[in-house]
């Protein structure tokens, strides 16, 4: 599987071992990052990676997928016995080849201690949340969900005080030199304030994804979210707009740029 065309041969010169068959990659220990649900049943249960895996070995699961598959593969892990580690990331494009993600990571101690080696070569900080692999990507949606509300909290309040003559930039300057000093505001702050929508460091139809599936989580949970109408309102309006315009390679904070 190769969803950018050359991505494998630019790998290959960094030292990776192209395969042409997914099911040759499985050693002691797999790492993967797919883009979502269907990406990871695809590649893991529809084409039998898992069933070509050798015995004892772990898989490191790095995806944002729904608690609702990431529950169901636990259970397909433990009935071949495989160790299965949820591992999803916070941090930008640049942040990863920085090797400065921030990696929030559930699942039983043995097959974590194993991993651990490897995840801090690509992290800053390993973030431990539980034993349940589920609670790592709760743990992501969670955080997504909180991205997605401030980014576009910002959105708005630009829009508005820009119809009273206030600059995106002075504004976003003053907020984020003293309520909102918080890292998502400046950065994706900073990204709103210059109108900087490319190249995108996360795709549109992913943001999307991460919250709805932020709403189907807690709708699982049976957890009151108030914030679910300024969700729905992104889903169905804002995201939905920018994604039809920009055929969904932006990243979120392109909404920063739209009026009304």
């Amino acid at each position: 599987m190769e969803p950018q065309p050359g991505a494998s041969q630019e790998l290959a010169r960094l030292g990776a071992e192209p395969v042409d068959d997914p099911r040759k990659v499985f050693g002691e220990i797999i790492f993967s990052m797919l883009a979502d649900d269907d990406a990871v049943r695809e590649v893991f249960l529809a084409r039998g990676l898992l069933d070509a895996a050798p015995a004892g070995a772990v898989h490191v699961n790095m995806a944002t997928i729904s608690v609702r598959l990431a529950s169901a593969l636990v259970q397909e892990h433990r009935s071949r016995g495989l160790g299965y580690v949820a591992a999803p990331v916070f941090g930008r494009p640049e942040a990863a080849a920085a090797a400065q993600l921030h990696i929030v990571v559930a699942g039983e101690g043995v097959a974590i201690d194993r991993a651990l080696p490897l995840l801090q070569v690509i992290g800053q900080r390993i973030w431990p949340v539980g034993a349940d692999p589920v609670q790592a990507n709760a743990a992501k949606l969670a955080g997504n969900f909180m991205i997605a509300a401030a980014i576009e909290s910002m959105a708005e309040a630009v829009v508005m005080t820009e119809r009273y003559g206030v600059p995106a930039a002075e504004l976003l300057n003053v907020l984020t030199g003293t309520l909102f000093a918080a890292p998502v505001f400046k950065n994706y702050g900073a990204l709103i304030a210059n109108r900087k929508y490319d190249p995108a460091g996360f795709r549109l139809v992913l943001g999307l994804k991460d919250v709805r599936l932020a709403l189907e989580a807690a709708e699982q949970a049976r957890s009151p979210m108030p914030l679910r109408a300024c969700c729905a309102t992104i889903s169905s309006r804002r995201w939905l707009r920018a994604m039809a315009t920009v055929t969904g390679r932006r990243s979120p904070r392109s909404r920063g740029g739209t009026r009304g």
